[in-house]
């Protein structure tokens, strides 16, 4: 390669802004195109560093303007990635093909999204760029845009971006923009019609452990209230992604985050393909809080699993008994959970929670052995010694008979010919701990 010191056009003159030294060398036949450091000629650094009269100089004396560096970066490439309308402008009207196109970095329109530079967009659409030639990775200048928050560009792309392209491509500009936290992007591209259920495709999601699928998840991950908020009144659906969105949402804590999620249909009954339970795998992100567990039963969270044990009275240690088994770990009981030295002191609390959502339950013997210890076991007993009132019975039946995703629906329930009083029992207001502490108002 050749060295950076062998291109003084480069060191002596244009670094340092030295133009009648440029003028002089190249009166002298310096070479024009001479490469240096990562075999950039004078024209890419002037174009790089924005400086329109070198730029005018070494056109004028006749330096390639489809040049390539090391990375395949022509002059124009570098001005379009650093925004420079007037390089742009001039490089252009030197001769420099806005079709060029490398490899590793893409069509010029791609590096022009890195800057986001509306104006530097629409000049090299009017000269023909193709704002529907992907990457190697499949991204679409597009997705670049969103991504990275730059609206006026995004508001240039959107009406020349194919969406047959886009579905080539494997992904929608709505996964960018929720992946970089942008909701104004994620506004706009709603309002344009993007499709808030377009799930990423199978060679895309091999990306993220987690195969993640929806652009709700990524608003999520990042626990971005507005851009969730935004995509569920879209119409996205929160339990499309192998690991749910509700999920997620429980593992941050954020009571707002689950709470939106839950009233729009969010699956309280979820089963996470790790660390597998008999019991609904939610509650164990709730075992410590009451509001985050409350909100779980009250938005239908299956209690009864909870206290279904297959050994009842008996011995919990089977006479066979050599271990943690596969099956013992694929079907673990919330009795073996609750119980473990690090969360038996919670049990009482979680049980005497959960006794405010079922009828009469059975408590197995093992269970029984440790609420026994606790100071709500009296709490307990009295409960289960007397007949649940016909109210409450009523109430769970008719929860049963709505189902959990009727009972989520605001839109659903606001067309019950019931009264409110009747409603909010139905949805267990009177032990909605976050919505009494609450000052978001429910939609």
């Amino acid at each position: 390669m050749t060295s950076h010191i062998l291109n003084p056009l480069c060191t002596t003159t244009i670094k340092n802004e030295q133009y009648d030294m440029a003028a002089l060398l190249l009166h002298y036949d310096a070479k024009v195109d001479q490469r240096g450091a990562l075999q950039r000629t004078a024209l890419h650094e002037a174009s790089l560093l924005a400086l329109p009269n070198y730029v005018y100089l070494l056109l004028q004396s006749g330096a390639d303007p489809n040049a390539c560096d090391a990375g395949e970066r022509t002059p124009l490439g570098l001005a379009a990635q650093a925004g420079h309308l007037n390089i742009v402008e001039i490089l252009l009207q030197g001769g420099a093909r806005v079709s060029s196109e490398s490899a590793n970095s893409g069509s010029i329109l791609f590096e022009a999204a890195a800057s986001g530079n509306p104006d530097v967009v629409a000049v090299l659409l009017d000269y023909g760029a193709d704002p529907n030639v992907p990457m190697h990775t499949g991204h679409l200048p597009i997705h670049r845009v969103a991504y990275r928050g730059h609206i006026l560009a995004l508001e240039q792309l959107i009406p020349v971006t194919k969406l047959e392209a886009v579905t080539m491509s494997g992904m929608s500009p709505l996964h960018s923009a929720a992946a970089g936290g942008h909701p104004q992007c994620l506004e706009l591209l709603i309002g344009a019609g993007y499709d808030a259920n377009f799930m990423l495709h199978p060679k895309v999601r091999r990306n993220y452990e987690d195969e993640r699928r929806s652009a709700l998840y990524f608003a999520v991950f990042n626990n971005d209230l507005r851009s969730t908020r935004l995509l569920l009144d879209a119409g996205a659906m929160p339990n499309q992604d192998p690991v749910n969105c509700l999920q997620v949402a429980l593992r941050q804590g954020n009571y707002e985050l689950i709470n939106m999620l839950l009233r729009y249909g969010a699956n309280v009954n979820y089963y996470s393909r790790i660390n597998t339970t008999h019991f609904p795998s939610a509650l164990q992100y709730a075992l410590k809080d009451e509001v985050m567990l409350r909100m779980l039963l009250n938005y239908g969270y299956d209690v009864q699993r909870c206290f279904d044990c297959p050994y009842g009275n008996g011995p919990h240690v089977p006479s066979d008994y050599e271990g943690w088994s596969a099956s013992v770990i694929k079907d673990m009981v919330f009795c073996e959970v609750i119980t473990v030295y690090w969360l038996k002191h919670l049990s009482g609390q979680v049980v005497r929670i959960m006794l405010d959502y079922v009828d009469h339950v059975t408590l197995c013997s093992k269970l029984k052995a440790v609420l026994m210890e606790q100071k709500q076991w009296d709490d307990i007993c009295q409960i289960q010694a007397n007949v649940r009132s016909l109210k409450h019975l009523c109430r769970l039946s008719i929860r049963e008979r709505l189902r959990s995703l009727r009972l989520k629906s605001p839109v659903f329930l606001s067309y019950l010919p019931l009264p409110n009083r009747l409603k909010d029992y139905l949805r267990f207001k009177e032990y909605d701990v976050y919505g009494k502490g609450s000052i978001s108002e429910e939609r």
